[in-house]
């Protein structure tokens, strides 16, 4: 369950404003369901928006690969 709530997260969350178009791939999918387990599992509930400014204020503590995911989405 958590897997797709977190697919679905990265495709809307992820997503910036000025291109809208783009979404998440499986592979950055991957990257950053561990983190979100690990860091953001309490905010699961509350909103895509919430696991992003989650993942955001913990992003030194994130695996690369997931680092790597919010800077390809402007984040």
């Amino acid at each position: 369950m958590h897997k797709l709530f977190f697919a679905a997260f990265l495709l809307s969350a992820t997503i910036s404003t000025a291109n809208a178009q783009h979404s998440g791939t499986d592979k950055e999918q991957e990257a950053c369901t561990h983190d979100v387990e690990h860091f953001c599992r309490k905010l699961m509930d509350q909103g895509d928006f919430a696991i992003l400014a989650c993942l955001k204020q913990n992003r030194p503590k994130l695996r690369a690969a997931c680092r790597q995911v919010l800077v390809s989405h402007g984040q």
